[in-house]
């Protein structure tokens, strides 16, 4: 799977160095990856919720650190392709401001 906007991730592990380890794991994985499904992404990231945005796509929601922070992407399975979007902390991502935006 190919990541679009991958300096935005190199950027966030600079802003948020708990989480640089995980997002380095992230973007091994994903490269790797080659999910057809929501299903079979889970495989990987049990954890990781689909959720529709203002604009009614849908985005996934993985959740960073222990739940210390999102990464929200849009993976699009059929062309193989996942572009970051927002990295948020738990408070950030709890006031929903980021669903209307996107």
């Amino acid at each position: 799977m190919r990541i679009v906007k991958e300096q935005f991730l190199r950027d966030m592990a600079e802003a948020y160095p708990k989480a640089a380890g995980y997002l380095v794991a992230w973007v091994r994985t994903v490269q790797g990856a080659t999910w057809r499904s929501l299903a079979e992404l889970r495989s990987s990231y049990p954890a990781t919720d689909m959720v529709r945005v203002s604009s009614g796509r849908p985005v996934m929601v993985f959740n960073v650190c222990g739940n210390t922070y999102r990464l929200i992407v849009a993976i699009h399975f059929d062309r193989q392709m996942a572009y970051t979007l927002r990295f948020l902390t738990h408070a950030e991502y709890s006031k929903g401001q980021w669903k209307d935006e996107l």
